[in-house]
């Protein structure tokens, strides 16, 4: 059994790190591996994209919630003429799955909807959903372009009351990630036997793949080199959960050359018997990681044959392959024994 440890990451030093990569590689993540500071100095002159009024009903007794789109005012126009043609998509974050949308309605900047929508919403589950409403313009020959969002963390609201608000509609550009879960595991890097030890540990609040609300989540473990695909190992399937234990330990044989060019591929996937197996979401750490991801890897450069914990929130499989770019399978001549 690996300890999970609260890490404290900007007290590992130089000398520390050295034992295991050059003292320029070292100092290069270490000017890297700092707090994530993405979009703290956006511009705060974003266009003004209108107003939308809504109410929001919970009932305790059946829990289900009921999101009503009222009325939106003053909306950007979106067309060539001056105006849009707004329709709203309602979902909950719970299980972005299940979505629902309103008619559309032409040529208007400040169209009447009055359409109500109810959602299954356990009471367990209240304290970190948001009811997300999204405005559209429609468009027949082309993608719909998104005029702007507003989004509702239902702990903040006194749901013992009916509500009924306006907002102002938020930049699409700041719209949340769809949240997909978090994963646990320890690395832990041995150079006088050249072993990289992974540790699955525990995955929480996966997304809901079956219609059930459930998943059958497994893990992928992979390394490439060289940015190819070089090794792979997996978990068994647990069962009907959005919350897995998996505690399964993967080693693999990786050279002090080698772990300065390999990457670390997480990815949890949905086991299904009929369908094809879907990704719910993964990562990747290395020495071209970022934020977390680099952080960790870094720490366990650092601190040789120590096992380092560390939770991480899945990304879109997409996001991941794209910063990955890898290309077909390595191979390598075996070793003469």
């Amino acid at each position: 059994m690996v300890a999970i440890h609260q890490h404290h990451y900007s007290i590992w030093t130089i000398q520390g790190c050295s034992t295991l990569i050059s003292k320029q590689d070292c100092l290069e993540i270490s000017r890297h591996v700092q707090p994530d500071i993405e979009g703290l100095h956006k511009s705060q002159e974003n266009a003004y994209r209108g107003r939308l009024q809504y109410s929001v009903e919970y009932n305790f007794q059946s829990e289900e919630i009921t999101v009503a789109v009222k009325q939106a005012a003053s909306l950007k126009a979106m067309d060539s003429g001056g105006t849009s043609d707004p329709y709203v998509i309602v979902y909950l974050t719970n299980d972005t799955r299940k979505k629902h949308e309103t008619k559309v309605h032409r040529k208007t900047l400040s169209p009447v909807f009055n359409e109500s929508f109810t959602f299954k919403l356990p009471q367990t589950e209240v304290q970190d959903t948001e009811a997300v409403m999204q405005i559209y313009d429609f468009n027949r020959f082309s993608k719909h372009d998104v005029i702007g969002e507003v989004r509702i963390l239902l702990r903040d609201m006194d749901l013992q009351h009916v509500i009924e608000e306006w907002k102002e509609l938020n930049d699409p550009s700041s719209m949340e990630q769809e949240r997909l879960g978090e994963i646990c595991f320890s690395l832990k890097y041995i150079p006088v036997t050249s072993k990289l030890v992974v540790v699955i540990l525990e995955a929480k609040k996966l997304k809901k793949m079956d219609n059930d609300g459930f998943s059958d989540p497994y893990v992928k473990v992979q390394l490439a080199l060289n940015m190819k695909k070089w090794k792979r190992k997996k978990t068994g399937v647990k069962k009907n959960t959005l919350n897995p234990y998996f505690n399964e330990e993967f080693t693999f044989d990786v050279t002090l050359e080698q772990i300065q060019n390999v990457d670390l591929i997480i990815s949890v996937w949905d086991h299904d018997k009929v369908n094809k197996n879907e990704q719910i979401g993964k990562l990747f750490l290395g020495c071209r990681a970022s934020g977390n991801a680099l952080r960790h890897w870094s720490d366990m450069l650092a601190h040789p044959r120590r096992p380092v914990a560390q939770w991480h929130n899945l990304q879109p499989a997409e996001i991941v392959d794209k910063i990955l770019a890898l290309k077909s399978h390595l191979k390598f001549p075996r070793p003469n024994r």
